[in-house]
């Protein structure tokens, strides 16, 4: 921590206007103490997920709450150092809908010579009727750049990955606006679709390295999620996030990142699916490997 206590406007300063994703979604942090964070997310029309129902998508959630909870934990630390999200775990409790701020507050309740945990929740109009709940663990003294092999050590020979050419939108005639602000294409169609996340500067969440924000990886695994299983009902009924859960394997580059997913349940109410997501090396290189549950629902209101 800081040799003074830091104002708001000195953290917001350090912590958000220097990361581009923090920055172009307007974040705003309301409170910070030690091991503790607050933030608040300002209502916008790109946050819409679920147009029909006119319910927000869960990925400004999982941004909003990755985010405090790296605050926390820097504002948990004896002196600055680099952390990384080892894994997040988003439980939805009730709808989210447009027209109010999003708000979350964590607290890192675990500190460990190279491992914080934090728990929190993320609410609209009453912090008493929280619509999320998340979970992480964050790696402490996260090296700035991968360490060279010994000596002698030859790099394993990996066949280039081509990607795939397919640039269709994710869902014909069907806008969702959070989606849209992410860029999320359908690089590749059939029975294993696979998604693409362009890369854009705004998607930063580390400017050292740099990498792309966790929480944005996380919304983009969790969109393609939806998106498969909206495909594997052929359109019957539209998935609704029971829970998610990502485990962070590598740093996202500042490329574009690709995700496909499994179906292992599927069943008349509930299916579980799982998420790989990659970059240039391929698939067999995972940056993430994800999992969530969903609740089938009719597809009108």
């Amino acid at each position: 921590m800081l040799s003074r206590t830091p104002s708001l406007d000195d953290v917001q300063r350090v912590f958000v206007a220097r990361t581009p994703q923090m920055a172009d979604i307007g974040l705003a942090i309301t409170a910070a103490d030690q091991g503790r964070a607050a933030m608040r997310l300002p209502d916008r029309p790109d946050w819409v997920g679920d147009p029909a129902r006119g319910l927000l998508h869960p990925g400004p959630l999982i941004v909003l709450a990755d985010s405090c909870c790296g605050l926390s934990v820097v504002t948990a630390l004896a002196e600055r150092q680099p952390i990384a999200t080892l894994d997040l775990r988003m439980d939805y409790l009730r709808r989210a809908g447009p027209g109010q701020d999003l708000h979350c507050e964590t607290h890192c309740y675990r500190m460990t010579p190279s491992v914080a945990f934090v728990r929190g929740a993320v609410w609209q109009a009453d912090p008493g009727q929280p619509v999320a709940n998340v979970q992480a663990a964050f790696m402490l003294a996260t090296p700035a750049r991968r360490k060279a092999a010994p000596d002698g050590a030859a790099a394993p020979q990996v066949a280039p990955w081509v990607p795939p050419a397919g640039d269709a939108p994710v869902l014909e005639g069907v806008a969702i606006p959070y989606a849209d602000y992410l860029g999320i294409r359908l690089a590749e169609g059939g029975s294993a679709p696979v998604f693409r996340l362009p890369y854009q500067a705004k998607l930063i969440g580390n400017p050292q390295l740099p990498a792309l924000h966790g929480g944005v990886v996380a919304g983009f695994a969790e969109s393609a999620a939806t998106l498969h299983l909206i495909s594997a009902v052929g359109g019957a009924k539209f998935p609704k996030c029971i829970d998610f859960s990502i485990d962070y394997l590598r740093s996202g580059r500042p490329e574009d990142t690709y995700a496909s997913c499994e179906t292992v349940r599927l069943g008349a109410r509930v299916a579980l699916v799982t998420v790989r997501c990659w970059q240039g090396n391929g698939p067999s290189q995972p940056i993430t490997v994800a999992r969530g549950n969903f609740l089938l629902t009719e597809t009108h209101p």
